[in-house]
């Protein structure tokens, strides 16, 4: 039961920070629906199994099962996550631009789990770190891709808030340069 409790939590907390950056942003629908998908009982019941605190129960039960049923439901409920934004797995796997609503709700996601999982750990530069480990395998449009990578260089040198009133500039900036 102690589970169900905390799970609830980290969810709510997330969800919270993810408003707050979406807000930030403009985006205001998104930043209300955020995630809804989480308590819904695919979702839920495989989360608070493998709930751990520090981490995604996601990647807990993946490394004990070999898959995630509440992933797979997940990222097909939910635009912000790039994989939604994949086609074509059977040749090779053909990445989508993902559009700018979704995109920087993303960037928002990334950073509410830093700040869900890591508490008074987070920073900028942590969540860039991981980003950078992230961006080499992920299959993300190149132009998608080069707006995270401005979105997180911005933050970092100017702080999160400014990236974020900036962001509708950085994107259409990605979208435009050469490939």
């Amino acid at each position: 039961m102690n589970n169900f409790f905390s799970h609830l939590r980290t969810v709510a907390r997330h969800r919270f920070w993810v408003r707050h950056y979406c807000f930030v942003a403009g985006l205001y629908w998104q930043g209300v629906v955020h995630d809804l998908s989480k308590y819904s009982p695919t979702e839920f019941i495989e989360s608070v199994r493998f709930y751990q605190g520090d981490r995604s129960p996601i990647d807990a039960c993946k490394e004990s099962k070999g898959y995630s049923m509440a992933w797979l439901h997940h990222r097909g409920h939910n635009r912000h996550h790039w994989e939604y934004w994949v086609d074509n797995f059977q040749d090779g796997m053909t990445p989508i631009r993902m559009p700018y609503k979704y995109a920087t709700e993303m960037f928002c996601d990334y950073l509410a789990a830093g700040r869900a999982y890591g508490g008074k750990e987070f920073t900028i530069e942590k969540e860039l770190g991981w980003w950078k480990r992230k961006r080499e395998t992920a299959v993300i449009h190149p132009q998608t891709k080069r707006y995270i990578d401005k979105l997180f260089a911005f933050a970092a040198e100017k702080g999160i808030p400014e990236a974020l009133a900036w962001s509708r500039l950085l994107y259409n900036d990605a979208m435009v340069e050469e490939e």
